[in-house]
């Protein structure tokens, strides 16, 4: 009533009741603001399967984001990254390769009713398929930081290293043995020509490209069943087409009928149609020539994987380390 002392119990009442929407409740419903803690922290766990951590949210208004590693444990993620995906495309191409060997001598899906048949483009197949295994391996565990990948390419690149060291001491100690087994092998390659389409296609690109055919000489294609003068077949005084100078007359295919007769000639005329210089010779000094590039080649693979396993091992820990820090850090309130 007018001019008296009390309040009205109505105003009372609405003074101290709250209002329907305060600013808490506005903030955490209605207004898209940044996500709390808990929520990031959810969001994480059921869209992270692989072990990836989302970046968190800074307290306070703003909201920007954190990084969730140190930079330099950032520069070891990318710095681990980025040599392994070069690993694999180089591990592509080889895988490439392999199979163009393959299907170019015709054992594409031929011969695999064997075990493993004893095919260098088989080989180099295999390896490349490895090597891509392992380096994605590098790949995944350092882009998503996941250790237990790390571990596993951790332990896959000290078994290459542990087999190149092997297969180093071996080469360095049989060095002697092996040049004087490779003419015995190149014999064994020109006797059984016909009978391996494996030794067929090696002895044929290396009489290909260096330009050589036998093994002293062009007639120790006499020792071949088919190519010997004494053979009733078409194929008697024959060398094969890899012996020619020039076996692609045309440009495309190969004259298989380049070699016909040249046992027959005498050294001057057979000179214009074949290479009369044995591969023996040849082949060796190839690779006394190549010996310092391979080796060169040999030991910076060595120091870039030894390189990649440091970086991935220092990675490891401070993933370790940054994961210890986190669960030491006492939660929201």
């Amino acid at each position: 009533p007018p001019g008296g002392s009390e309040a009205s119990p109505l105003l009372i009442d609405a003074a101290n009741q709250e209002p329907p929407f305060s600013v808490k409740s506005s903030l955490t419903t209605s207004h898209p603001g940044p996500p709390r803690e808990d929520q990031v922290g959810a969001w994480s766990c059921c869209c992270c399967p692989c072990g990836v951590e989302h970046q968190a949210w800074t307290e306070g208004l703003g909201g920007r984001l954190a990084p969730s590693l140190p930079w330099g444990t950032s520069c070891l993620k990318y710095l681990t990254f980025l040599p392994n995906f070069l690993f694999s495309l180089l591990a592509l191409l080889a895988l490439t390769v392999g199979l163009w060997g393959l299907a170019v001598k015709g054992s594409l899906g031929s011969h695999w009713e064997d075990v493993l048949p004893p095919d260098p483009m088989l080989v180099l197949v295999l390896g490349a398929l490895t090597v891509s295994m392992v380096s994605l391996f590098g790949c995944l565990g350092a882009l998503c930081e996941n250790r237990c990948l790390l571990r596993c390419f951790c332990r896959a690149v000290i078994l290459f290293l542990v087999l190149e060291a092997l297969a180093g001491a071996l080469v360095a100690a049989l060095w002697g043995p092996l040049q004087d087994s490779l003419e015995h092998s190149l014999r064994v390659a020109i006797t059984h020509y016909q009978d391996s389409p494996n030794l067929h296609f090696l002895l044929d690109q290396v009489q290909l490209g260096l330009q050589c055919c036998g093994v002293d000489s062009y007639q120790d294609w006499q020792q071949n069943l088919y190519f010997n003068c004494s053979s009733p077949g078409m194929q008697a005084c024959s060398l094969p087409a890899s012996c020619c100078t020039n076996p692609r007359e045309d440009g495309a295919s190969m004259n298989t009928q380049c070699g016909f007769g040249a046992l027959r000639l005498d050294e001057d005329a057979a000179r214009r149609a074949v290479h009369l210089e044995g591969c023996g010779p040849v082949l060796l000094q190839w690779l006394h020539r190549s010996m310092p590039a391979l080796g060169g080649c040999a030991i910076a693979i060595v120091l870039i994987q030894g390189t990649e396993l440091l970086l991935a091992t220092w990675l490891l820990r401070a993933l370790a380390a940054h994961k210890a820090v986190e669960a030491t850090e006492p939660g929201p309130l």
